[in-house]
């Protein structure tokens, strides 16, 4: 197992990217390595992080401004070559149906629920880590 995994969390709200912090913990689950954040609050931030490599989760808030995370999650799977898989947190569960647009590979509701996070986290963290050994 690798020693950690590096996650980008994107959210312009400072609330919101403390609570996904706290729900991750330091490991979200014990199958996988602990996680560091990269947290950024703007879309040229993403996109710059992004392009350095080393990214195994995207964890994208669907209710940024002015970028939303679902837009953002789009673009990223059309212009970033071997894209990490993204968690993609959405206002409503009525939202799905747009996380599925935005092709993101899981969604959970604001706010977040520290259970369902961590093994939403967790999950795509195991599919990263398993394709890339």
């Amino acid at each position: 197992m690798q020693s950690s995994a590096t996650v980008l969390l994107y959210s312009d709200d400072a609330n919101t990217r403390e609570q996904v912090r706290l729900a991750a913990g330091r490991r979200p689950a014990a199958d996988v390595p602990p996680v560091e954040f990269v947290e950024c609050a703007t879309l040229p931030a993403v996109l710059k992080r992004l392009e350095e490599g080393g990214i195994d989760v995207c964890v994208l808030d669907g209710e940024a401004v002015p970028a939303g995370g679902m837009g953002v999650c789009r673009q990223i799977k059309d212009e970033v070559f071997r894209c990490p898989p993204v968690l993609l947190l959405i206002g409503r569960p009525q939202d799905a149906w747009l996380a599925t647009w935005s092709r993101a590979d899981a969604a959970v509701t604001l706010p977040v629920e520290p259970v369902e996070f961590a093994a939403s986290l967790a999950s795509l963290l195991r599919s990263r880590l398993s394709i890339d050994a």
